[in-house]
């Protein structure tokens, strides 16, 4: 009987701990889903050169200092000095369609992720502003 017993607990453990972890990934997955819709926006652009070169003047007018850029495979990697930290972000662009290019930043304060919506929202209201000026021409 106590065999048994023990036996049903044991099972009852491992059954209550798969709930918990179930929706502890639920959690994470749909945090990652919202920072995901935060760190990514679409552009009406089929020139991905275009948008790489705003990219990068983007991240100059932020004063990120360009470590990497990679145009072909559409990455580009630029750090920040804030203090004794720094803000290292990396933008991908990539096509979304025929018609349309997808550029998402990944930003870095110090060793942990950046999970707040401002510092992107200020990238991508710059890249906004620069992409625009480019398309009509204005130095």
């Amino acid at each position: 009987m106590k065999k048994t017993l023990s036996f049903f607990s044991i099972l009852i453990f491992l059954i209550s701990g798969c709930a918990t972890s179930q929706k502890q990934l639920l959690v994470a997955e749909e945090s990652q889903v919202k920072l995901r819709s935060i760190q990514t926006r679409s552009f009406e652009t089929a020139d991905k050169e275009k948008i790489l070169r705003a990219v990068i003047s983007t991240l100059q007018d932020l004063d990120f200092l360009i470590d990497k850029a990679d145009l072909e495979l559409g990455s580009i990697t630029g750090t920040k000095f804030h203090g004794i930290a720094m803000l290292k972000m990396t933008v991908t662009v990539r096509p979304k369609n025929e018609k349309e290019m997808l550029v998402r930043a990944n930003a870095q304060y110090g060793l942990k992720a950046v999970e707040t919506p401002e510092p992107y929202q200020d990238f991508f209201v710059a890249l906004e502003k620069s992409i625009f000026l480019a398309a009509h021409q204005v130095d």
